[in-house]
């Protein structure tokens, strides 16, 4: 089966597929770090998916005779001012990350893959326009636009997951045309389009695959700037709204204890910055696979 998935002359589509998947995968094994993220975040997609037979107790049951203990081995992370199990908490609060950079990347990826391409497949006047819009997103940082997104939809995960994907797209836009500008007048899309192929037909058969690769190395390292901005939102009260247990929430409610209950925030801070160690570390070790020059210049 190895040999196969190893020979340098496939005899279909299928075969080449596969042992180029076959190469990257086991390219990306041999880095340490892109392993440990990869381990961190199948911790963290386990949790998810079984959360409600790992979490002990309820997220959002409240226990005030145990309200703020420490940790122990009946609440392994502490209890937070209502009595509610921390550890508990965390564990279901994996379920709304996992949604918050699911939904985020389906959105803000494809948007910017398709605007990036086009624009630098077309050129001239819609090149301009695109990427004026483009750059006028990419001035303002990410975070107070997403404030003021948030402040003009309402608070709640679903507006914060919009206004998180509308300030996301713009890098991906900048990194789909400058690539597409590399191919754009190769000679294979000057055989296409000799065959009498459509200008969409070209973008999306053609242009969208040679993008997909450094898109998607470009997602798997936003991932933990994402979290931020999500934590960020909850902290401020614009995302997840009580009880969900969303990590940036919690950290915002356990700040009032911080000094002598140092537990109640440290806790989901701690899910925060291993999460997003997790999602640097494999994007790094698939930037090194799937784009070898530029994890050389790194």
């Amino acid at each position: 089966m190895i040999a196969w998935l190893l020979d340098d002359s496939p005899t279909s589509r299928l075969q080449a597929t596969l042992g180029r998947t076959w190469r990257a995968f086991t390219a990306l094994m041999r880095n340490p770090l892109a392993v440990v993220g990869a381990l961190i975040l199948l911790v963290l997609v386990i949790m998810a998916v079984f959360a409600p037979w790992i979490a002990p107790y309820s997220p959002v049951g409240q226990d005030l005779a145990n309200r703020l203990m420490p940790p122990s081995s009946t609440h392994l992370m502490g209890t937070d001012e209502l009595g509610r199990d921390i550890f508990s908490r965390v564990v279901y609060g994996a379920r709304i990350t996992l949604l918050i950079v699911t939904l985020v990347a389906v959105i803000a990826a494809p948007l910017g893959l398709i605007i990036g391409a086009v624009s630098g497949y077309f050129g001239g006047w819609t090149d301009r326009i695109l990427m004026g819009i483009t750059d006028i997103f990419l001035s303002m940082p990410k975070l107070i636009l997403a404030l003021a997104f948030v402040a003009a939809l309402g608070p709640g995960i679903e507006n914060a997951i919009i206004a998180i994907a509308i300030t996301a797209w713009p890098v991906y836009a900048r990194i789909a045309r400058a690539e597409t500008l590399t191919f754009r007048d190769a000679e294979f899309i000057a055989a296409v389009r000799l065959q009498g192929a459509s200008s969409m037909r070209v973008i999306l058969r053609h242009v969208l695959p040679l993008c997909a690769s450094s898109t998607i190395v470009r997602v798997t390292l936003d991932m933990a700037g994402i979290i931020l901005t999500a934590a960020g939102l909850g902290f401020l009260g614009l995302g997840a709204q009580p009880p969900l247990p969303e990590w940036g929430a919690m950290i915002s409610r356990g700040r009032t204890f911080i000094l002598d209950q140092w537990w109640v925030a440290t806790m989901p801070g701690f899910a925060i910055i291993l999460v997003s160690l997790g999602f640097c570390f494999l994007g790094d070790g698939l930037r090194d696979v799937l784009d070898p020059k530029q994890g050389d210049k790194s």
